[in-house]
């Protein structure tokens, strides 16, 4: 009698996994990768914060243009009369606005008269999007008493090298924009091609100004102001560091920039056991009659070891912080003067 027997396999199937050691290789690559990715993603994300910065200042510079066309010349940045306080002239930042799409807010204001007296327009303390360069770290309102009180702009106008405006000759700076003076584009004999219009500058600088001494001549090295002392605006919190926090002031502290120092260039100062990296203007534009405003306000950005810049013909461009110093200074005179003369 034949007996069948049923065979029964057992299939044991065998489970893969990692190891301790594998799992520690592979966290290890991601790891690599993602050092690598990351620079690349930031600076992909960079590259497109300057373009759109690079935009807001041909947007800036056509409204010039166009406003240019309108007049027949560009405007002043500050107006001094016969009074000794002027302290509330609207910039040309404010005087823009109906050519950068901001005719609403142009309208709530009167141009003519003191900014400081229309706080209730809420002008003042808009965050005008053309104003900001998207690297910008501080784009925020100003306060007072904890409440918006104006906001700041990373876009100065160019007011020339060093020297601005003296109350006692009437005397003006060699930039396109000054104190008191319109300025014919035909003026601008060096090319409105080779002519710096505006330039990026940072919000909440460190800053001086009312000096109790000025300097004679240009300095020449940011140790020329390591003396200076007067009326600071500088301190531990950033909200004592209050350059280019206003964009409605015409002042060149406050809405422009001079070519003194190159891009980006450090101009380091210690005060009460800190160290700062200062603008300087040794006499507000308008406050007292006999002494004159010199300033040493310095472009600077966020963006890696450059500036963007806009010039007289509506075009912008890059600039790095390496430019000669005398070239940078040729870019921001109308008229020749490209080497360093003595002071007026």
């Amino acid at each position: 009698m034949l007996t069948h027997r049923r065979t029964t396999r057992c299939w044991i199937a065998s489970r893969s996994g990692f190891s301790l050691v594998e799992l520690l290789v592979v966290i290890a690559i991601i790891g690599m990768l993602m050092g690598l990715l990351l620079p690349a993603i930031h600076a992909s994300r960079e590259a497109s914060r300057s373009l759109q910065c690079r935009n807001h200042l041909r947007q800036i510079a056509m409204a010039v243009l166009n406003a240019e066309s309108a007049r027949g010349h560009l405007p002043p940045t500050f107006r001094v009369g016969d009074g000794v306080d002027e302290r509330g002239n609207w910039s040309l930042h404010g005087f823009l606005l109906p050519y950068i799409e901001g005719g609403n807010a142009f309208a709530k204001i009167d141009p003519y008269s003191s900014w400081h007296g229309q706080l209730s327009s809420g002008v003042p303390q808009l965050m005008i999007p053309f104003y900001q360069c998207p690297s910008e770290v501080n784009s925020r309102p100003r306060l007072l008493d904890g409440q918006p009180y104006v906001a700041p702009t990373n876009y100065g106008f160019n007011m020339g090298r060093w020297f601005i405006f003296d109350p006692l000759t009437g005397q003006t700076g060699d930039g396109p924009f000054r104190v008191n003076k319109t300025t014919r584009l035909a003026e601008v004999t060096d090319g409105t091609s080779n002519t710096l219009a505006l330039a990026e500058v940072k919000a909440y600088t460190s800053y001086i100004r009312n000096t109790t001494t000025i300097p004679p001549q240009m300095p020449t090295a940011p140790a020329d102001l390591a003396g200076l002392t007067g009326i600071y605006h500088l301190g531990p919190a950033i909200e004592q560091n209050t350059g280019h926090t206003v964009w409605p002031d015409g002042r060149v502290h406050h809405t422009g920039f001079t070519t003194t120092f190159a891009p980006n260039q450090n101009v380091a100062y210690q005060h009460d056991g800190r160290g700062y990296d200062i603008d300087l203007s040794t006499q507000q534009e308008g406050r007292g009659t006999q002494r004159p405003t010199k300033a040493a306000v310095t472009s600077r950005s966020y963006h890696p070891s450059s500036v963007n810049v806009a010039r007289l013909d509506g075009s912008v461009a890059t600039t790095s912080d390496e430019i000669d110093v005398q070239a940078w200074q040729g870019m921001s005179t109308i008229a020749g003067q490209e080497i360093f003369e003595t002071e007026p």
